[in-house]
């Protein structure tokens, strides 16, 4: 087969699936605007495209958000017209629709079978719009309206979609009926043999200090550091933490800047606003006992889950996060929020413990008596592993089903462009 990739991250989630498919013999193209010329990679030819226009000054804020996707698809199509020109008509098109680019490649290739990345419909309900009432929006009333306009970029979509693929049940059911029947629901994949436990790992922190497994470690990873991931939770269980355990290092990666949701007011961070709350309930020496690491190179995350006696996950119903597999995966004695994109992957009692979203006092609690209880500790972190080396593994079961995927979208009669 011909296969075009749309991705503004190239690869992005296709880094595993991409070589696989070269590496099966089918002629494999990607269209990004991260390159700025093209270059080789895997034998895979990654061609430039380059976003064109800018949002309009003062416009709309529902507007601009789509406004931007229509750019990245404008410019997007205008490179898929050049590429046309010069001979590639793709047998197979596949995309992350979230940033529109691939919104018009039906009009260029409509004999094309369009397989998209469908990571999220973004969902009215109360759960999702509501579910944290200490960040709503000025005019709530309107969040029904905002949400349907967001959704322009996805109804666009759904029209020229022959197949979609979501990592889990919990996105797949983000999206509406209509869409249902053609998802399905494989995991980008972990790599267990990489991801593993290793009792000898060591991680230097922020006061040069080296942490091993005979050290306390408590970990707690976001993107970035924001509500939506439940900073603001763990930072307002902190200082109790850190009272009742004494001898405990809390090691915390995150950046900066926002993933999803608001950015923080008055030019502030998120990381910061909730440091400036607690500061005043935590002495300066137990200061010292916490790390904030930043962002860092994929071996130092993973230094990091090695090290983990205990890892705090919390999500907003949301897309789960690829951490709480990885810590799994490293056989970390897990402690998460009860929301449902978590219930997915997690059993209470059997892969790890789980505590209300909102539940602070809850949440020391149960941190401290799984920090206390080797054995439960160990079974969690076994059973955490297996699951994920069952259910999510990259090599056995995850890619092959990708693979599969993509080959099986050659059966199927493409739905041409709408008029």
């Amino acid at each position: 087969m011909k296969i075009l990739f749309i991705h503004q991250n190239f690869p992005g989630q296709y880094k595993h699936l991409v070589p696989a498919l070269a590496a099966k013999g089918h002629q494999v193209v990607a269209l990004t605007p991260k390159v700025q010329k093209p270059v080789k990679w895997h034998t895979v030819t990654i061609l430039p495209y380059e976003i064109k226009g800018q949002s309009t000054p003062g416009i709309q804020p529902w507007i601009a958000d789509f406004e931007t996707k229509l750019l990245r698809g404008a410019s997007c199509y205008r490179a898929a017209l050049d590429l046309k020109r010069k001979g590639f008509e793709p047998d197979v098109i596949l995309a992350h629709h979230g940033w529109g680019e691939s919104m018009f490649l039906k009009d260029v290739w409509p004999k094309a079978r369009m397989g998209l990345y469908c990571e999220l419909y973004h969902v009215t309900s109360e759960t999702f719009v509501a579910f944290d009432p200490e960040f709503q929006r000025p005019s709530p009333e309107l969040d029904p309206l905002r949400i349907r306009m967001k959704n322009l970029n996805n109804r666009l979509h759904e029209e020229i979609m022959d197949a979609g693929i979501s990592p889990t049940r919990f996105q797949a059911n983000t999206f509406p009926p209509e869409w249902r029947d053609r998802i399905t629901v494989a995991h980008d994949g972990i790599d267990t043999d990489v991801v593993r436990p290793n009792p000898d790992a060591t991680l230097e922190v922020t006061d040069g200090r080296i942490l091993t497994r005979d050290d306390e470690v408590i970990t707690f990873i976001n993107r970035n550091l924001e509500p939506y991931r439940g900073y603001h939770i763990f930072m307002r269980a902190l200082p109790e933490i850190l009272k009742r355990r004494p001898d405990a290092h809390v090691t915390i990666i995150g950046g900066d800047e926002v993933s999803y949701g608001a950015r923080a007011p008055d030019g502030k961070t998120w990381k910061q606003i909730f440091i400036d709350e607690v500061s005043d309930r935590v002495a300066p020496e137990d200061w010292k006992r916490v790390h904030y690491l930043g962002r860092v190179p994929y071996e130092r995350f993973l230094a990091m889950m090695q090290v983990s006696r205990a890892h705090v996950y919390l999500t907003y119903p949301f897309v789960l996060s690829w951490s709480l597999l990885e810590a799994m995966s490293a056989e970390c004695a897990i402690l998460a929020s009860d929301t449902e994109p978590v219930r997915e992957a997690l059993t209470e009692g059997e892969t790890g413990w789980m505590v209300d979203f909102f539940d602070k006092e809850r949440l020391v609690d149960r941190l401290c008596a799984l920090l206390d209880d080797p054995e439960e500790r160990a079974r969690l972190g076994r059973n955490a592993r297996a699951h994920v080396r069952e259910h999510y593994d990259l090599r056995t079961r995850c890619l092959p089903q990708h693979v599969e995927w993509v080959e099986s979208l050659m059966a199927l009669e493409p739905r041409p462009p709408r008029d």
